[in-house]
């Protein structure tokens, strides 16, 4: 699987002095005028776009890299004569360095793909590394319909000029959860290993621990034999701390900002490295974990992609987003078997929920100075902020419900999905496409981008409906198997969102346009250092091989960032913290 969600993992990105001293740094250096190749503007493909294309595309979220292929590339090909070539980061490794070395060339890519926090928006600007698209957008119809979420991003730059829109734009008020009938975190459990467990009550996070051995024993081996775990850990994510010791702490409201925990109704806020603070407890509750051989011995060295695979052999018995053990193990016959991952009752949890942006993300696309045809790749993003441009590209995830044709089709005036789509969306996305659609396998031809332009549970006008198909009356009356029914029947509730809200386990924060300033230089190394022994030491405690030991490494790791200035950072992102509950308040009054 290639796909990762967005609003989780994305840490703000450091920016070094790299940019200032690649030659011309003014914001002029942006107005490429290339002529544009387009021809017939009532035409497409070919015929519009007569010359071929390959378009590099710089994009932070990517988990592939190399030339897309497959029905998503077939249809981009077909639209807009050309190819798409991701330069990822996350593959490519070396976390920014890929970025500051393309920056000091002084060419990106084509397309960008970044986060507009701390200050990266400008620093692009004024490296001149991005198109002034002002004109290019205001002719485009789809995109101008989201004028508010582009005139609140590109208002972070000086001036009056567009250079880029924004992801997870949605009309849906600020205070609604954007994610659908699943949140985008949770203790989602095998729940066949939960019910031959004794449906045993959770009344806190420590509490999966004995829940979790008496899963593994009931279910010792995966699909193909191999032992199974409970737990099973990456490290491509990591950014400010460690990725996989931040999810857990969603659990209870709470989400990231630089080294802060910012609980969603802004009641609470926590630097991590306290010895009492929500990740340090996850870490504990990791290291315990493992002491009972709950944890995969592979999980320092395993990428994402190795992790998914033992997802769906059935070898990891927890996740902490619906969208990994559902997309990869909850199979219509692993399902009708009563297998599958489910959401679990902890008593005590409110689980953080993100509300829907009318502003949208952080996170934006742009086209690069040197784009070879802007007009061109303008016309791109316009269709992909068009209803069909959401259905097709933002499948990842449980996102949107792709090409109609293929994966759905009107059925009396309603969406539903084909046989085909069935299979697609829930076989694990092994399923081989027609050839005339672009051959391969389903999942290996969704969208590399990974890039949500509007919130799959908005409306599709052209529907009346959610693009997510999940919301569709056609899907929700086929779930009805044996896993669904005996979730059902125990947590007194037809679906997630549904159980969460009546026990009032859901905490929204209200979608803003809070995006995180810049940093001075000073700020960014120290940052830079701290956040690398943050990760370090936060993978050696996990896997510590004694209590005493783990509490050494933690002392040891709060010294040296504090040696290092941490504070200093910290003093910053508390102050950010703070801010974003206020826009997030602000933006909660103007939702009413």
């Amino acid at each position: 699987m290639k796909k990762k969600l967005l609003s989780v993992l994305l840490s703000g990105i450091l920016m070094t002095s790299v940019l200032v001293g690649c030659g011309d740094t003014s914001a002029d250096k942006a107005e490429n005028k290339t002529a544009p190749k387009t021809v017939d503007s009532t035409a497409t493909g070919a015929a519009k776009y007569p010359e071929f294309l390959t378009v590099d595309v710089f994009d932070s979220l990517a988990n592939y890299q190399g030339i897309m292929s497959g029905w998503y590339a077939k249809i981009v090909k077909e639209k807009f004569n050309m190819e798409l070539n991701i330069i990822a980061p996350n593959v490519a490794g070396g976390g920014d360095t890929l970025f500051q070395t393309r920056s000091a060339a002084g060419e990106l890519g084509d397309l960008i793909i970044i986060s507009a926090e701390s200050g990266r928006m400008q620093d692009v600007v004024t490296a001149g590394l991005l198109y002034d698209v002002t004109d290019l957008f205001a002719s485009r119809k789809n995109i101008s319909k989201y004028k508010a979420a582009i005139d609140s991003l590109n208002s972070m730059v000086d001036g009056d000029r567009v250079y880029g829109i924004p992801a997870s734009v949605s009309e849906q008020p600020a205070t609604t959860p954007s994610e659908g009938l699943d949140l985008t975190f949770g203790p989602y459990v095998r729940w066949d290993a939960y019910k031959l467990a004794g449906y045993p009550q959770i009344k806190t996070l420590e509490d999966l621990l004995p829940v979790f051995k008496a899963m593994q024993k009931a279910v010792p081996t995966s699909k193909s034999g191999k032992k199974t775990y409970a737990i099973s850990l990456f490290k491509d994510w990591d950014g400010n701390m460690m990725c996989m010791a931040k999810q857990p702490t969603c659990l209870y409201g709470y989400d990231e900002l630089g080294f802060v925990l910012a609980k969603a109704d802004g009641s609470d806020y926590q630097s991590i490295i306290d010895s009492d603070s929500m990740y340090s407890r996850v870490l504990k509750f990791y290291y315990d974990a493992n002491k009972e051989g709950l944890v995969d011995p592979e999980s320092t060295t395993q990428s994402y992609d190795t992790m998914y695979t033992k997802y769906q052999d059935g070898q990891i018995l927890y996740s902490p987003w619906p969208w990994l053990g559902q997309s990869a193990f909850n199979t219509p016959e692993n399902k009708a078997e009563g297998k599958g991952f489910m959401i679990a009752p902890i008593d005590d949890m409110k689980i953080f929920s993100y509300g829907c942006r009318p502003v949208g993300d952080k996170t934006f696309m742009a086209i690069g100075s040197k784009a070879e045809d802007p007009e061109r790749l303008a016309d791109f993003i316009d269709w992909l902020y068009s209803p069909e441009g959401v259905l097709i590209s933002c499948t990842q995830n449980i996102g949107s419900s792709g090409p109609e044709g293929l994966t759905w089709e009107m059925v009396d005036g309603k969406p539903a999905l084909t046989e085909f789509g069935w299979k697609a969306f829930y076989e694990g996305g092994n399923t081989p496409v027609p050839e005339e659609w672009g051959g391969g396998t389903w999942k290996d031809g969704v969208s590399a981008l990974n890039f949500v332009t509007v919130l799959p549970s908005d409306i599709n006008p052209n529907t009346g409906v959610p693009y997510n198909y999940t919301l569709w009356d056609s899907v929700l009356e086929k779930n009805k198997t044996a896993l669904d029914e005996d979730w059902q029947a125990k947590m007194g509730a037809k679906t997630t969102l549904e159980y969460l809200e009546k026990n009032n386990q859901v905490l929204v924060a209200p979608g803003s346009s809070y995006i995180a300033p810049a940093e001075d230089s000073e700020i960014k190394t120290l940052r830079g250092q701290c956040r690398s022994i943050i990760v370090e030491y936060s993978w050696k405690m996990v896997f510590a091989s004694s209590d005493d030991e783990f509490y050494s490494l933690q002392k040891e790791m709060q010294e040296t960032v504090k040696g290092l200035g941490y504070d200093k950072v910290l003093a910053i992102d508390m102050k950010n913290a703070k801010d974003q509950n206020a826009a997030r308040v602000a933006a909660a009054a103007a939702s009413k």
